[in-house]
């Protein structure tokens, strides 16, 4: 009787444990908070900016010259990564970093093809076309992106 009810005390105190680990986490839409995010910083730092279907605001200061890249086109790309309060989480150097746009966020998929080579400009990237809700190498789920880029060239 003494294993039973010692048995018994195990399941009802392995019952009570955290409910939460077998829950899945709630996903946050932070389209709309984002989108008043970008609004704001826009109209603070005086931008010219343009919104797409997708949601990405790009600023182009100049177009440039040379061949216009693909969503599928290897590019080099000289960039500064930062949040909207200016906290820096990524640079290339100036001879920038080379990679396929098929490979990268989908912001920036979309957004390097507004440029030709030579061009450069600011990508305002909402968590939606970065990197979602989910925390990314330092980077919190959610977060609106901005890149100043330079498109080197297309490759």
């Amino acid at each position: 009787m003494k294993k039973v009810l010692f048995v018994l005390a195990l399941v009802v105190f392995a019952s009570c444990g955290d409910d939460d680990k077998n829950e899945p986490k709630e996903v946050v839409d932070y389209t709309v908070k984002n989108e008043l995010d970008i609004k704001e910083y826009i109209e603070a730092n005086g931008l010219d900016a343009t919104r797409s279907n997708s949601g990405l605001y790009y600023v182009i200061e100049e177009e440039g010259t040379g061949e216009r890249p693909t969503a599928s086109s290897d590019v080099t790309v000289a960039y500064k990564g930062y949040f909207l309060d200016g906290n820096v989480f990524d640079q290339s150097g100036s001879s920038g970093a080379t990679f396929p746009l098929s490979g990268v966020i989908a912001g920036w998929t979309e957004g390097i093809t507004y440029f030709k080579e030579g061009g450069n400009g600011i990508l305002l990237v909402p968590a939606a076309l970065g990197y979602g809700n989910s925390d990314r190498s330092g980077i919190p789920g959610g977060s609106v992106l901005v890149f100043e880029v330079n498109l080197i060239e297309v490759n």
